[in-house]
């Protein structure tokens, strides 16, 4: 009886490490199927189709008219002009402000811990907090920014969330203000790893401020910056809530729109889930190529030295 019993029993033995390790992932890998594979999935099904307020029990799949609506009119290559200015001015300042930051406190200056708690806040900070603290802050007649321009620069006040030009401008100074201390906190680490007898070998070769940044500290902090740009650039390209809090859903006149904020636009404004699933799937088509190319072309994946 014992021996039948312990046949019958489990043999934790032959449980081996990689099935041990498979069960280990499998609630991982079911909550990621639920909440990030099976969404995709059905997203790409749903562009494909006519799913709409019209049609949102009895929609069918009509092919590429989704996709060849989406290339065939005139406001998707508006919106993604607009999509690459904000982009790319975000990340220039994002990246030259946050090194520029991480920089000065590399350094011994006085209480530097005090410094980096400030300066991280608008990062943790969350952002519908901060979109709606800078709209306020944007409004014509009480709003803290004209006041400052009209006290410290006696200029007249800017109506900044009533004109395109104006509104896109403060949706952009709000972002810049929400995304430098990532880079600043990325870059920092990536100073504190540099070792310290470069740059006295440099000095010894008698290299300037200016040479040992471009010898020494550009070229070690590239494989640090270069994967958080990129994270940088997908975060900033995908940010719906700065352009739709700051500017109250794209206005003045849908004038503020980027592509994503668009895509939200289609699918809960306007009701086209057929159409907003489509144009989706061509803003994650060109993330993914953007990555790919900017990471190849960039060598990220290279040893510093």
């Amino acid at each position: 009886m014992r021996r039948r019993a312990t046949k019958h029993s489990f043999d934790s033995e032959r449980l081996t490490p990689n099935t041990f390790a498979y069960i280990l992932m499998l609630p991982a890998a079911i909550v990621m199927f639920g909440v990030v594979i099976y969404p995709f999935l059905y997203n790409v099904v749903l562009s494909f189709s006519n799913m709409s307020l019209r049609h949102f029990r009895d929609w069918h799949i009509i092919g590429f008219r989704q996709y060849a609506e989406v290339f065939s009119g005139k406001v998707f290559y508006t919106v993604f002009f607009k999509t690459i200015i904000w982009t790319a001015v975000n990340i220039t300042f994002h990246v030259t402000i946050g090194v520029l930051l991480a920089l000065i406190l590399n350094r011994k200056i006085f209480g530097k811990a005090a410094l980096r708690t400030l300066l991280i806040l608008p990062w943790a900070i969350p952002q519908v907090i901060v979109a709606l603290t800078w709209r306020s802050m944007f409004n014509y007649e009480y709003g803290a920014v004209n006041l400052f321009i009209g006290q410290y620069f006696h200029m007249a006040p800017v109506e900044w969330l009533g004109k395109p030009l104006e509104a896109f401008s403060a949706c952009i100074i709000t972002n810049i203000w929400l995304g430098f201390p990532f880079m600043m906190t990325i870059a920092l680490g990536g100073l504190q790893s540099i070792p310290q007898e470069l740059y006295e070998a440099a000095e010894i070769d008698g290299a300037s401020a200016w040479q040992k940044f471009w010898t020494v500290t550009a070229p070690l902090l590239k494989p640090v910056m270069i994967p958080a740009i990129t994270l940088g650039i997908i975060w900033t390209f995908n940010n719906v809530n700065i352009i739709w809090l700051v500017s109250n859903g794209g206005e003045p006149s849908d004038q503020t729109h980027i592509l994503v904020s668009y895509v939200y636009k289609a699918a809960f404004n306007l009701y086209r889930y057929g159409y907003a699933a489509a144009l989706s799937m061509v803003i994650f088509l060109v993330l993914l190529t953007f990555s790919l190319v900017f990471l190849k072309r960039t060598r990220a994946s290279e040893a510093a030295y």
